[in-house]
């Protein structure tokens, strides 16, 4: 991962966090204490994490995958079992299904939203299915009105990872706060950061509850150290993790709209391209900028996108292609036999995204870098078609 955070000599990196003093006197402070971990902090964050959602429970966990992972395994999810969602996501939001021995059943997204498409969702419930299992891709809210009235109808779970979208808004209601339980994720790419760490969140008491006792090695509250009620995991979140998340969760609004900002940026500077698919504001409520996404147009290959990604790279300008097709990857087609064509919305669009440089500190100028040098590695790209 060291080039996502511009270690590799990229003279503009994909993504950077943004850390001020307030951060490093925070996590100063838990240093000098006696509290690294098992300390305040941990339950200070998951209060004010709470109170930002609109959510009873906030349950502090070392990665979203663990939050992701927890959630399945609280809502009873086992082996044979069936959970619907994306191919279209980072590799976690089907890899929590697997460890807990279901099957992750995939469907399509939709073209414009990239999120999972909720007419196709109930061709594949069948009678193994016991939950949906949505992700609110690059901080857009996913069509959750949908998703939980076919859940309803259908006796179905549902989870929300929103990993990418903490401040995402929909419906009247935080990203997060939807469904059985959501997850929200603090890698140094996203909309804040606690290092690595992430945040289970949840209005059911008994989810909350097996959650808290999982993340911590199956120890009930008011357990000892060495006494233990389930089969539990390490997935605590330490002290000084947490202390740096409250400084960031403090400056939340702050983070978002200098992101809204840049992507301001990019739209004003890529206007002029006409091979470019902007992402566009939701119909409703409010995305939150994790990455910045374009689109190659269909006349454009694989092969295309990825000249044009190496061009980038070679005038240090950072970039990725986002995502790669889950079912694409090479032990799921081992395990489950999946091919090329089996989603091809998810196919057509993995083979044509650029992820931009993107993060707060970004200027004008670097924005412009980047928008020049994209103009002219596709221009590059278009005397070869």
């Amino acid at each position: 991962m060291r080039w996502l955070l511009g270690s590799d000599g990229m003279k503009i990196p994909l993504a950077q966090p943004d850390l001020t003093w307030l951060e490093r006197k925070a996590v100063l402070d838990v240093v000098e204490s006696t509290f690294l971990s098992l300390g305040p902090k941990v339950p200070e964050f998951e209060r004010a994490m709470a109170r930002y959602i609109g959510v009873k429970h906030a349950i502090a966990v070392n990665s979203g995958t663990s939050g992701l992972h927890l959630l399945v395994r609280a809502l009873g999810i086992g082996r044979n079992d069936e959970v619907i969602t994306t191919p279209f996501s980072f590799i976690s939001s089907a890899n929590c299904v697997l460890m807990e021995g279901a099957r992750p059943v995939f469907v399509d997204i939709d073209c414009e939203t990239y999120n999972i498409d909720p007419d196709k969702i109930e061709a594949a419930v069948t009678p193994r299915t016991k939950a949906i299992l949505g992700v609110d891709v690059f901080g857009r809210c996913a069509e959750w009105d949908r998703i939980e009235e076919i859940a309803r109808r259908r006796g179905l779970a549902i989870i929300e990872d929103s990993c990418e979208a903490i401040g995402a808004e929909a419906f009247g209601k935080m990203a997060g706060s939807f469904g059985d339980g959501g997850c929200l994720a603090f890698y140094p790419n996203k909309q804040m950061t606690t290092g690595e760490g992430g945040m289970i969140l949840t209005d059911r008491d008994d989810v909350a509850a097996l959650c808290r006792s999982m993340r911590n090695q199956g120890r009930d509250e008011g357990q000892g150290w060495l006494e233990h009620a389930r089969l539990g995991f390490n997935y605590r979140l330490s002290d000084i993790h947490s202390a740096l998340g409250l400084a960031q969760l403090s400056r939340i609004e702050e983070l978002l709209e200098k992101r809204a900002a840049v992507a301001d940026l990019y739209r004003e500077r890529l206007g002029h391209l006409d091979t470019l698919v902007r992402p566009v504001a939701p119909r409703q409520g409010r995305l939150s900028w994790f990455v910045y996404v374009v689109r190659l147009t269909d006349r454009f290959t694989r092969a295309d996108r990825d000249r044009i990604l190496l061009a980038l790279r070679e005038n240090g300008i950072g970039c990725n292609k986002y995502f790669a097709p889950i079912h694409l990857q090479p032990f799921y087609v081992e395990q489950f036999g999946f091919k090329p064509g089996d989603f091809p919305i998810t196919e057509h669009i993995c083979e044509r995204t650029i992820a931009l440089p993107f993060f707060p500190g970004m200027t004008p100028d670097q924005v412009t870098q980047v928008a020049e040098c994209l103009t002219q590695a596709i221009c590059t790209t278009e005397t070869r078609l």
